[in-house]
C-alpha cells in the first residue's frame, strides 16, 4: 500500500510558507533573503495545494473507464462549503478594514468568483474554477489536450503576473486590460495546470532520484525571480516559467517517501491557511493593547512566529473539536486496514497481465461492512466493484464510493431508474430481460451474463440471442462474464468441468472478436485466480479471498496461506456469576453444571451473527485463552465457562479473530456449524458496528477510522 505521509507533512510546511508571504519574516534581516523566502520558496505552496487536489480528485475523471466524477463533485462541494464559511468568517473584518467600500454588484461578483472575498481566499474559487474547467474539457478532449490547454492558460497568466512589464512592451499588452476587467490578477490561470500535474503524477510512475533535478530547477526559478525583480517588471510575482517543473520534481520527491500518513495535518494546514490573516490582526491588536508593538509587530520574525503560533492554536482547537468516533458498542467488528492492503497486493501479484481486481462486496462485503471496506479499497486504487442488488450499489454510492459498480443479480425493470441515478452497471440475464430494459427508452450500462454450465443466470454461451442483444440501441453493453462453479475443487471431475466452462466462454469471446465487438470479459473468481490464473480476462471478481480466507480451513491453508484475515468480531462480557453443581444454564435446561463454575455472559447472540449451531461446541478467546460456550446461544447473549480465568464484566471476548497467540477463524466456526466461511461472514448481524482499525491496534485503544458501515 502506497503511503502519502510526505504530502501530509508538506501541506503543513506549505501553509506556514503562505503565512510568510503575508508577514515577511526576514524583512528585518535582509530584503533579498525575505524576497527569496516569500517570492520564491513560498511560491511553491499554493501550486502544491493545487497539485495535491489534482492528484486525489482528477484521475477517476480523466483516466477511469467510466469517466466518473464522484470524487470531483465531492471536492467541489467541500471546497465550496469551506469558501462559504470563510467568506462569512471574514465579512466583519472586511467591513472593518473598508475592504468592501464602494462595492457594486458587479465588483462583488468579481470578488467572489475570481479575486476571493478576502485577499488570501482567491485560492478556493480558483480551485473550483480549475476543476470545473477540466471537467468541461474532459467531455470532448483527451487528457493530453487538456494538459496542453492548461499550459496555454499558464503562459497567459505569466504575461499578467511576473512578466507583465515585458508584455506591456508588446502588442499583446492590450489583451490584459480585458482580463483585469474581470479578475484583478492572472494567478487564477495557474490552477488548471497544477491540477493536471497532480492527475498526471497519479497516473505516471514516480521519477527516480528527483532531488538533484528539484534543486537545479529551484535554483533556476530563484534566479528567474531575482532577475525579474531587478528589471522591476512584475505586476504580482506568483508565477514563473520554472515554477511548474520545479513543483513537479518536488512532488515526485515527496511521492517517493514512504512515510506514515498523518490525516490530522490535512485539516491543520487548511485551518492555518484560512485563519492566518485573522491571526495577523489579533497579534497586532494584542501588541497595541499590551504596548509590545516593538517586539510583536516591528520585529518581523517574532511577528511571523506569533502569527504561526496563534494559527496553530486555532488548528489544534479545530482538531480537538472535530467529531470523534463514538465509543465502541457492546459488540463490534474491527477491520484491519493493513491486512486488507496486504491481501490486495497479494492478489494483484497473482493477476494475469491486463487483468484488474473487481472486488465482490455483496452481502455487506461478506458481513465485513461494504462501505468501510470499499472506501479502503478506493484508497488502495480499486476502481471496480461488484454487488448483488441495486440497493447494495446505491448504498456504496451514498457512502462516497468511486468507480464502476456492477450489479451481478437481477434488478426489476421498475428499479432501473436507480441504476441510472447511482451510475451503476446492470447485469442482463437473457434476451427477454434485455428487451424489457431496452423498451424503457433510456441508456443503461450493462454487462451480459453468460451461462457456461452452472445453469444459473445468463444466456447459454452458444446462443445467438447474445449477439441480438448487441443490436438493442438503449443498452450500452460494456462487458460479458460467466461464473465458474467447480473451480474450488482440484479433483479431475471438477477440473474437467471448469475446463469445459472456460472453453465455452473462450469460444464466445473469439466470436465477439470476429464480429469486431469489443467489451470487457471476466470469468475468474477467488478460487479461479488461485487455481487457474492463466484463464485471464479483464477483471478477477475476488470475493472471499479479499478478506483473508477461503471457504474452508484446508483450502485456505493450501491456497491462501499468504493472505491475512481482515475481520475481528468481539463483544463485551456483561456479567460473571457463580453457578453451583446441579444448576442449569440457558434455555431448555441445555447445560447442567457438574461442579462449581464461573460463567461469563457475553453480550452478543445469534442476532449479532453468532451461529446458534455453535451452542455447546463453540469457544471464544478471553485474555488469550479459550473459553467454551455452555448452554444454548440466545438472540442477544451467550454464556461461556471462565472458571479459573480471572474474568470481569467489561472484559472482551473474541468470537472471530486473534487474542495473544490464539486465533479462532471463520473457517473453524464454519466447520463446527457444518457450513462455509462465506455463510458465517455474511450472516454477521447489523448490530455490531464495523470500523477500520490501523497499525495493528484494536478499537478500544483508539486506533480506528471513522469509516463505518
Amino acid at each position: 500500500m502506497k503511503k502519502y505521509g510526505a504530502l501530509d507533512r508538506f501541506r503543513l510546511i506549505a501553509a506556514l510558507l503562505v503565512v510568510s508571504v503575508h508577514t515577511s519574516p526576514l524583512a528585518g534581516v535582509s530584503p533579498i533573503a525575505d524576497f527569496v523566502l516569500t517570492r520564491a520558496v513560498a511560491r511553491l505552496a499554493v501550486p502544491f495545494f493545487m497539485t495535491v487536489t489534482g492528484f486525489f480528485v482528477l484521475p477517476e475523471l480523466l483516466y477511469g473507464d467510466g469517466k466518473n466524477c464522484g470524487r470531483l463533485a465531492a471536492s467541489l462541494k467541500k471546497t465550496g462549503l469551506i469558501y462559504l464559511i470563510s467568506v462569512i468568517l471574514y465579512l466583519p473584518l472586511g467591513l472593518y478594514a473598508g475592504h468592501y467600500n464602494g462595492i457594486t454588484p458587479l465588483k462583488a461578483l468579481k470578488m467572489l468568483i475570481f479575486d476571493g472575498a478576502f485577499y488570501h481566499l482567491w485560492y478556493l474559487p480558483a480551485v473550483m474554477l480549475g476543476l470545473s474547467l477540466i471537467w468541461l474539457l474532459s467531455r470532448f478532449m483527451r487528457p493530453g489536450a487538456i494538459f496542453a490547454a492548461a499550459i496555454f492558460l499558464y503562459i497567459v497568466g505569466l504575461g499578467g503576473d511576473s512578466y507583465y512589464g515585458l508584455i506591456t512592451l508588446t502588442p499583446l499588452g492590450g489583451i490584459y486590460g480585458a482580463i483585469f476587467a474581470f479578475s484583478s490578477y492572472t494567478r487564477i490561470f495557474m490552477a488548471p495546470l497544477f491540477l493536471m500535474m497532480g492527475a498526471a503524477a497519479a497516473k505516471m510512475k514516480t521519477v527516480k532520484k528527483p532531488l538533484p533535478l528539484f534543486v537545479d530547477l529551484f535554483a533556476a526559478m530563484t534566479a528567474e525571480a531575482l532577475v525579474l525583480r531587478s528589471l522591476d517588471v512584475q505586476r504580482h510575482d506568483s508565477m514563473y516559467i520554472f515554477l511548474p517543473p520545479c513543483l513537479w520534481f518536488l512532488f515526485q520527491l515527496l511521492l517517493g517517501m514512504d512515510v506514515k500518513p498523518l490525516p490530522c495535518l490535512r485539516s491543520a494546514s487548511m485551518v492555518i491557511y484560512i485563519v492566518h490573516p485573522a491571526a495577523i490582526v489579533a497579534v497586532r491588536l494584542a501588541a497595541e493593547l499590551t504596548g509590545l508593538e516593538t517586539l510583536l509587530v516591528e520585529n518581523a520574525l517574532v511577528h511571523y512566529l506569533a502569527v504561526c503560533a496563534l494559527s496553530g492554536i486555532a488548528a489544534v482547537i479545530w482538531l480537538l473539536a472535530e467529531k470523534r468516533p463514538d465509543p465502541p458498542g457492546r459488540s463490534r467488528i474491527e477491520l484491519d486496514a493493513g491486512a486488507l492492503a496486504h491481501n490486495v497486493e497479494a492478489l494483484r501479484e497473482r493477476l494475469p497481465d491486463g487483468c484488474l481486481l473487481m472486488p465482490v462486496v455483496k452481502a455487506d462485503a461478506y458481513g465485513h461492512g461494504a462501505v468501510p471496506i470499499s472506501k479502503e479499497l478506493n484508497r488502495l486504487g480499486i476502481r471496480a466493484f461488484a454487488v448483488a442488488t441495486v440497493e447494495e450499489g446505491a448504498r456504496l454510492r451514498r457512502g462516497g464510493i468511486r468507480g464502476d459498480i456492477l450489479i451481478l443479480g437481477y434488478t426489476p425493470p421498475r428499479q432501473i431508474g436507480l441504476v441510472r441515478r447511482y451510475r451503476l452497471i446492470q447485469t442482463v440475464t437473457d434476451l427477454d430481460y434485455a428487451r424489457e430494459l431496452n423498451a424503457l427508452g433510456r441508456k443503461v450500462r450493462v454487462h451480459l451474463a453468460v451461462d457456461t454450465g452452472m445453469n444459473r443466470l445468463g444466456e447459454r454461451a452458444d446462443s445467438e440471442n447474445i449477439f441480438e442483444m448487441f443490436g438493442l440501441k438503449h443498452l450500452k453493453i460494456e462487458g460479458v462474464f460467466t461464473h465458474l462453479c467447480a473451480d474450488d475443487r482440484p479433483e479431475t471431475k471438477f477440473a474437467d468441468f471448469t475446463a469445459g466452462q472456460t472453453e465455452r466462454f473462450a469460444r464466445l469471446c473469439d466470436e465477439l472478436e470476429k464480429r469486431k465487438i469489443k467489451v470487457k470479459k471476466h470469468i475468474l473468481n477467488s478460487y479461479g485466480l488461485f487455481r487457474y490464473p492463466e484463464i485471464g480476462g479483464d477483471y478477477a471478481r475476488v470475493g472471499i479471498a479479499l478478506y483473508g480466507v477461503l471457504s474452508d480451513g484446508p483450502t485456505t491453508a493450501e491456497l491462501a496461506a499468504d493472505l491475512k484475515p481482515v475481520l475481528t468480531f468481539r463483544a463485551d462480557i456483561a456479567q460473571v456469576k457463580t453457578v453451583l453443581p446441579g444448576e442449569n444454564v440457558g434455555y431448555g435446561l441445555g447445560f447442567t453444571a457438574e461442579r462449581v463454575m464461573e460463567v461469563a455472559v457475553v453480550a452478543a447472540g445469534y442476532a449479532d451473527g453468532v451461529p446458534r449451531a455453535l451452542s455447546g461446541r463453540g469457544e471464544v478467546l478471553i485474555k488469550g485463552r479459550r473459553a467454551p460456550m455452555v448452554g444454548l446461544i440466545c438472540m442477544d447473549q451467550f454464556m461461556v465457562d471462565v472458571t479459573g480465568m480471572d474474568v470481569r464484566a467489561g472484559d472482551s471476548a473474541v468470537i472471530i479473530g486473534s487474542d495473544g497467540e490464539e486465533r479462532i477463524t471463520a473457517c473453524e466456526l464454519a466447520d463446527k456449524c457444518g457450513t462455509v466461511a462465506n455463510e458465517i461472514f455474511s450472516r454477521l448481524g447489523s448490530r455490531p458496528e464495523r470500523r477500520i482499525v490501523r497499525g495493528g491496534k484494536n478499537w478500544e485503544k483508539g486506533f480506528c477510522d471513522t469509516d463505518r458501515a
